[in-house]
This record gives structure tokens, C-alpha cells and sequence, in this order.
């Protein structure tokens, strides 16, 4: 019995090792973002023109709805904003749980778009940033599109400019919070409805995020794109990544040790305007297209965030 219960204890820990099948941990969808996930009102760290409100405030003002198929969370789109007061309410959601290895699969049927936003869907620990690195899933600005998924860590970690297994672009490669304006290492997709307008025109889609202590990968699939995985299409009782071809991005140990720059992440999933990103010159205006100052079109134009929320269908955590 002792050599049986050795071989099967060995038997599954090289299953698990060198297998790419994941059993469904958590899963959220409709009213379990209201039990599973934490509403933050936090100061922004991006120093945005937001506000974040508790879920309370926010189920009141209906910043955040949930059904029994659908959590919707959005920005106040009828207040005129004084310059000198609070910025614009919006929601910013935190897993309860945290994960390390694992897989997390978004299906996601609308995104915030419009001038001045700044949507993501990220994972990160927060107490001990950048020490326990941050990666960002979906993320971008102003409607400019595709997405760009991004590392950002503490010093000696960056990836190879060039012969990474992906179907993206990397656009930096320096992972290093420190460096290059926190830029990150970012891998931009290919797919121009993988962000923005674009993704909301296609009926949104489905991302993924494998993270191994070997590898970070990041898949994108346009709603109706044929070759969107029956498990992920489904959020089954577990998920093969093996299955699901070539990644959008791809992140790798070459000059990264992934597991002394990773630690366990929660999830995030937040709206806000401006700030260290969004409010740039050279994003608000010449690449968005947006007119005058960031900060003086949020305040200005609640009707310009009609379209300024996340109507997500789930989000499955496999581990």
C-alpha cells in the first residue's frame, strides 16, 4: 500500500508538472462578483481623475449591476465635475482569493471605450508592489487600439526582443518598474478588436492568462472567432491550454526568474480617466484623438461616458 500511494503521489505530481490541464478553482459570474470580489477605494495609484466608490455606494447609484447572467460595472455619466473636487465615480473591483500558478479566462461581452478612459484587467499583489510583479491582461487607452499586455516587476527581469513563440508585437522589454517611465515589458496584439471599440463592435470576446513558474501566457478570441476553445467558450470543470494554439503574448525565464519576481495575485478589474497614462499629450490627443485636456473633458462631458462600462458574462479561475 505504502509503494502504491508513493507511485500514485509521484504519478500525479509529474501529471501536474509537465500535464497543461487545470481544474476550475473559482468561478464568478452575475452575483458572485458581489460576494467574491472586493469593491477598492483606494486613492489612485495611476493618479486618474477618479473616484472609487464602495460596492454599497455603488449598487445605490447603480455603478455596479448584477444579474443572474452578467455583472455590469460603469462611470458616472451625468455629473458635471468641479475642477478643484473629487474625479469621476467609478468601480474598481479585488479578488477575494489570490493565486500563483493557475489560469484565469475573462469572457467579457463590453469594455469601457471613449476619450479619457483607461480600462484593465489585471492580476497583482498590492501590498507588495513591484516586489511580487504585476500583469496586465487587458489594458490600453482612449480607444486606441489593439490591447497590450504588460509585466511590470522589481529590478533584472526583461524579455527578448525578438523569437518569442507568440502571435504580438513586443513593443518594450524591460520589465523593471524603475525603468523607462514604468513602462514594463509589453506585447501588443495583432487583432484590432481586441480592444476598445473594436471589441465592443465584435460583441467583446474572451481572454485568458496561463502563469506557470516557467512561462506567462496571454490568449485573445474575438466573440464569434471559430477557433475559440470549446472549454473556454463553455467554462467547464477545467481547461487544457495546451489546445489553445499559439498565444497573443508570451513571457519567458530567458532573463526573467519568474518565480522570484511573481508572488500571489489577485485579480483587478477597474475604469479610470487620465492619470499617468490616458492623461498624456501624446496619448489623449495625437493617438486618441481626444480634444483639449484630459482632465477638463472628464469634468466637462459626463454624457462622453455612456458608453464607459464593463458588462462581463465570467471570470473562471482554474488551478
Amino acid at each position: 500500500m505504502r509503494s502504491t500511494a508513493a507511485l500514485f503521489a509521484l504519478s500525479a505530481l509529474v501529471s501536474s508538472a509537465l500535464g497543461a490541464t487545470y481544474p476550475v478553482k473559482d468561478k464568478f459570474v452575475g452575483q458572485d462578483f458581489l460576494t467574491g470580489f472586493t469593491h477598492e477605494t483606494l486613492a489612485d495609484p495611476t493618479h486618474g481623475r477618479v473616484t472609487y466608490v464602495d460596492q454599497a455606494t455603488a449598487l445605490a447609484q447603480n455603478l455596479s449591476f448584477a444579474s443572474d447572467t452578467s455583472f455590469v460595472m460603469r462611470a458616472d455619466s451625468f455629473s458635471v465635475l468641479d475642477p478643484s473636487g473629487p474625479g469621476r465615480s467609478a468601480v474598481r473591483i479585488k479578488s477575494n482569493n489570490a493565486y500563483s500558478t493557475h489560469v484565469t479566462v475573462f469572457d467579457i461581452r463590453h469594455m469601457p471605450q471613449g476619450c479619457g478612459t483607461w480600462p484593465a484587467a489585471w492580476e497583482v499583489n498590492e501590498e507588495n508592489w513591484p516586489g511580487q510583479g504585476e500583469v496586465d491582461i487587458l489594458e490600453g487607452t482612449n480607444d486606441i487600439e489593439p490591447n497590450q499586455s504588460t509585466l511590470h516587476t522589481s529590478p533584472n527581469c526583461a524579455q527578448p526582443a525578438a523569437g518569442r513563440a507568440m502571435t504580438g508585437n513586443p513593443v518594450t522589454n524591460n520589465c523593471d518598474s524603475n525603468a523607462d517611465g514604468n513602462a514594463g515589458c509589453g506585447v501588443q496584439a495583432t487583432a484590432p478588436n481586441s480592444y476598445g471599440k473594436s471589441f465592443n463592435a465584435a460583441g467583446g470576446g474572451f481572454y485568458a492568462m496561463e502563469r506557470t513558474t516557467s512561462f506567462i501566457k496571454v490568449w485573445f478570441w474575438s466573440r464569434n472567432d471559430p477557433a475559440v476553445p470549446a472549454d473556454v467558450k463553455t467554462a467547464g470543470a477545467s481547461v487544457n491550454t495546451d489546445a489553445w494554439g499559439t498565444p497573443s503574448a508570451l513571457f519567458v525565464p530567458d532573463t526573467c526568474d519568474i518565480p522570484s519576481h511573481f508572488g500571489a495575485h489577485n485579480i483587478i478589474i477597474n475604469l479610470t480617466f487620465c492619470g499617468d497614462w490616458a492623461g498624456l499629450p501624446q496619448f489623449f490627443n495625437q493617438l486618441g484623438g481626444c480634444p483639449g485636456d484630459c482632465a477638463t473633458f472628464v469634468n466637462q462631458n459626463p454624457s462622453a461616458f455612456n458608453d464607459a462600462f464593463w458588462d462581463i458574462a465570467g471570470v473562471h479561475v482554474y488551478a
